[in-house]
């Protein structure tokens, strides 16, 4: 097995574009790839300070080496969600990556700042557990993002999370979600702007970059996604893959193509309904965000409108762990 590129010997093959990679020309690849994804989708613009959601994964870190590389100011954020064994593992190797590069992550502690944790919460606020969980980090990364004047919010999301999310909102026809599957999210009131760099890398690529550029990542599936029915979707979805190279690339960017500006007014008409939170300012379908009543029935506390929340983002970078 040879590289494309080179001829030397190859160490990953990527089938979908027909190509074997040695290790200097894969490492490229993927940095050609989410440069393209920026570009081709208007992501980012040259002196665009962003914030990357930091989960300890290969996905999230290597967006924000990725990042950094192709010369973007980026700072993390790390959120802790009080899973046993689970989320102490995760923060490790987030703040093992940042002080190894001198870069900036802020750590948000879940049952430190707020009195709630995932497991807990979700059970009080009769939600699964991922539920809860993407409520909480949507919120407090888009609540970062704006306090801390991003100019977006990166998040890790690769082609296997979108073509397995896109499977799921289109078997259940869910508009609302459909006019989601953006790989950028215009800033709108209250919401940052938020993008998807590795939309064109899937998570074996993600796994093997990180390989060889010696980024350590929590390995183990978050324990409380268990069942969770994207996992189902996403073997679904691998299985077409084996036998049909291209498939995931095919069916989520042919979307985007061909039938996602249909759903985009879903989205600008639902973002326009929306109010402010009497009790942090967010948006909201009613007088208190979706948010605010998580913490309010896991029986912590949430932050009231114009008092910071624990955050120390939007502050110069210091080059450090907070």
């Amino acid at each position: 097995m040879k590289c494309r590129v080179c001829r030397g010997p190859a160490v990953i093959d990527v089938r979908r574009h027909n190509a074997n990679f040695c290790g200097e020309h894969f490492l490229r690849h993927c940095r050609d790839q989410v440069a393209k994804a920026i570009r081709k989708h208007q992501m980012l613009q040259e002196g665009d300070r962003v914030l990357v959601a930091v989960s300890g994964g290969k996905d999230s870190l290597a967006v924000w080496d990725i990042l950094l590389d192709l010369g973007y100011e980026a700072d993390g954020l790390y959120l802790g969600l009080g899973i046993d064994g689970y989320s102490p593992e995760s923060e490790r190797f987030a703040r093992a990556f940042a002080e190894s590069r001198g870069l900036s992550l802020e750590v948000v502690d879940l049952p430190s700042d707020y009195g709630y944790d995932i497991p807990n919460g979700a059970r009080a606020a009769r939600r699964v557990p991922c539920s809860a969980c993407g409520l909480s980090k949507r919120h407090l990364f888009d609540e970062a993002a704006r306090r801390g004047n991003y100019d977006a919010l990166v998040t890790g999301h690769n082609l296997d999370d979108e073509a397995a999310v896109l499977l799921g909102n289109v078997l259940r026809w869910q508009g609302e979600y459909l006019g989601r599957q953006q790989p950028v999210l215009p800033a709108g009131e209250g919401f940052p702007r938020k993008v998807k760099p590795l939309v064109r890398l899937g998570e074996r690529e993600t796994a093997a970059y990180c390989v060889l550029r010696g980024i350590d990542y929590v390995v183990e599936e978050c324990p409380m996604a268990e069942g969770n029915r994207h996992l189902g979707y996403k073997e679904a979805l691998n299985a077409i893959e084996e036998r049909s190279p291209g498939t995931k690339h095919d069916f989520y960017f042919g979307f985007l193509d061909r039938a996602a500006d249909r759903f985009i007014p879903v989205v600008a008409e639902e973002r326009g309904a929306l109010g402010s939170c009497i009790r942090c300012g967010a948006p909201a379908n009613g007088e208190i965000c979706a948010f605010c009543r998580l913490v309010e029935r896991a029986g912590g506390r949430a932050p009231e409108a114009g008092t910071d929340v624990p955050l120390l983002l939007g502050r110069p970078p210091t080059g450090g762990v907070s």
